[in-house]
């Protein structure tokens, strides 16, 4: 990987790798079509024609190079990772996730909550594929286990629904089930599996993180409310696709955020003028948030500091604890 930074003239200047391929790259994000959006209960059929269209809009968007495209990502893992606390029965938030992914030493164990977060992280930033040693040490980091026979016929099962030619959201919403179905206690696998197999289906380079973020909102709740939806239950491929529009339409709100946030980030870096600025700025782009005490080969926690503030006074990043004291920044 080529360094976000090189030397010319014998002082570093800042050299900012954009990650754009412009015949991919939107130059803004799209949108959900607003008919896409329209609420009430849809039969099957418009359900699936609704998710299609969702879909189609956040297709660029999964298939782009986009500068901020890293840190696109992995915020929405993050936000399948805070609505997998509650499945998991757990209480951590996104300051909590954030504090106890980011905010450890390096290579220190990240809690229980924290490897929940690693696994949707890992989920975000690999190519969908499924192998039993892969799912063997996410379910590692999901607090579950498995025997390897089962891993790979479960891994089979994964390849003949990619085989089997089925529209992308009804084989998400088949793995998801087919897991409950062998396990009980793996929903938050099924979860996972089914974002990866999406992608699979639409021919995603990296799977995004969607389903499980709205695995306790309105989509899996029923026409009148009530019990929870659950993977395998009556209507849940129709909750799937109702829950794929509203994932894919706040996936395309915080790609139009981010896209603004990294467009005034990068027009600000000629006036950085801190040796290891070009690190910061490029994990700025491509991380959920980057702590404030970053130390790298050019940059000491004290200069760290005293950049991130002078990127605060730019108005290029914001600051999400609250603290004055073990800071983490993003766009």
């Amino acid at each position: 990987m080529q360094k976000p930074w090189r030397k010319a003239h014998g002082r570093f200047t800042l050299h900012i790798m954009i990650r754009l391929d412009p015949a991919t790259s939107p130059a803004l994000p799209p949108a959900v079509p607003v008919w896409a959006l329209a609420v009430g209960a849809p039969s099957d059929a418009d359900a699936a024609f609704q998710a299609g269209a969702a879909l189609a809009a956040l297709d660029t968007l999964a298939r782009a190079q986009a500068s901020w495209a890293g840190a696109w990502r992995q915020r929405l893992a993050l936000r399948c990772a805070t609505a997998s606390m509650r499945l998991a029965g757990r209480a951590e938030d996104e300051a909590a996730l954030r504090d106890a992914w980011h905010l450890r030493p390096a290579g220190a164990d990240p809690g229980p909550a924290g490897s929940i977060f690693g696994a949707w992280r890992q989920l975000a930033g690999q190519p969908p594929a499924a192998t039993p040693d892969r799912l063997d040490k996410i379910l590692d980091q999901l607090g579950l286990h498995w025997d390897v026979e089962a891993l790979s016929a479960l891994c089979e099962h994964i390849d003949e629904l990619a085989r089997s030619g089925r529209p992308a959201p009804f084989a998400a919403a088949a793995i998801a089930a087919h897991v409950v179905a062998m396990r009980p206690d793996a929903e938050l696998l099924g979860w996972w599996l089914a974002d990866l197999v999406l992608a699979q289906g639409l021919r995603w380079p990296r799977p995004l993180p969607l389903l499980m973020a709205q695995a306790f909102g309105p989509a899996f709740r029923g026409e009148a409310g009530g019990k929870r939806i659950r993977p395998g239950d009556k209507n849940f491929e129709r909750a799937v696709c109702i829950a794929l529009v509203a994932a894919a339409a706040d996936a395309c709100r915080l790609a139009a955020e981010l896209s603004r946030r990294a467009k005034r980030l990068i027009a600000i870096a000629p006036k950085l003028r801190a040796k290891g600025a070009g690190d910061v700025i490029f994990l700025l782009l491509n991380e959920d948030a980057v702590s404030g005490s970053l130390t790298t080969k050019n940059l000491s926690r004290f200069a760290s500091r005293r950049l991130f503030d002078r990127l605060q006074q730019l108005d290029a990043v914001r600051e999400l604890s609250g603290r004055t004291t073990f800071r983490l920044f993003a766009l």
